[in-house]
């Protein structure tokens, strides 16, 4: 194992959440920069854990939990205040409005009230800033929008770099999996349109099935398929039990 540098810019909300990242053949802890080999085993308690597992086990022994990891973070870093970081420590424990005047620095019921009303407005702040800066960068022939066809006419991808997206990411053959999802929406539209070759047009699909096909591509395979539905290759009925190929 070695210590490497992570830069969370280019780190998912998911991954944040779970605590670690899949980059490259190693699943690397987002708090201390540990990294677990995915084609090795570590011992723990008698027993042998995939880099998977090392890393979930490793996360809850040196961490707690990926939410108190974050919660960790200086004010440089996550934006919370010091009384922000205490209210939402007690929301995640559970505590009612009265118990939180009792064990944190806020006396007042209307003000820890008011500090939820606070975080809840952040959150949507939140979700706008990330949908502008994800815009922003982004240049305007790449701009995806739901139901969007027609991908190589309209994001002018040509295909020599078709081909070698493909190479580097399926390295053991068109027809096998991918290590990683692309973060960059050019790249990620070319693993899509590849992927979509594997299903039928005019064939429907249950959501099982849509997943056992993912799942040989990437075992994110919820992320996959989220995709597919965002940026217009598939589509689905209203309780998600039917999916199809857009023609």
């Amino acid at each position: 194992m070695e210590v490497v540098m992570v830069d969370f810019q280019n780190i998912s909300v998911e991954e944040l959440m779970k605590g670690y990242q899949l980059d490259g053949l190693q699943y690397r802890c987002l708090h201390c920069d540990l990294v677990f080999c995915l084609h090795e085993v570590y011992p723990f308690h008698h027993k042998f854990l995939t880099a998977k597992g090392m890393v979930q086990v490793h996360i809850q022994q040196e961490h707690g939990t990926a939410f108190h990891a974050l919660l960790q973070m200086d004010k440089k870093t996550s934006g919370l205040s010091e009384v922000q970081q205490e209210m939402l420590k007690l929301f995640y424990e559970g505590l009612s409005d009265k118990e939180i005047t009792v064990e944190s620095s806020v006396n007042n019921i209307s003000t820890v009230r008011q500090h939820r009303f606070k975080l809840r407005e952040k959150e949507k702040q939140a979700k706008i800033f990330l949908a502008l800066m994800q815009l922003l960068s982004e240049p305007n022939h790449y701009k995806i929008h739901r139901g969007a066809t027609q991908v190589d006419e309209r994001y002018s991808i040509e295909d020599k770099e078709r081909e070698k997206v493909l190479q580097t990411y399926f390295k053991q053959g068109l027809d096998g999996s991918i290590e990683t999802i692309p973060s960059k929406e050019k790249r990620k539209l070319i693993i899509l349109q590849h992927i979509l070759q594997r299903f039928t047009i005019g064939k429907v699909y249950t959501e099982k099935e849509v997943n056992m096909i993912l799942k040989s591509v990437h075992e994110d395979f919820v992320t996959l398929r989220r995709y597919l539905i965002e940026y217009g290759f598939m589509d689905r009925n209203t309780d998600g039990s039917s999916y199809w190929v857009k023609e």
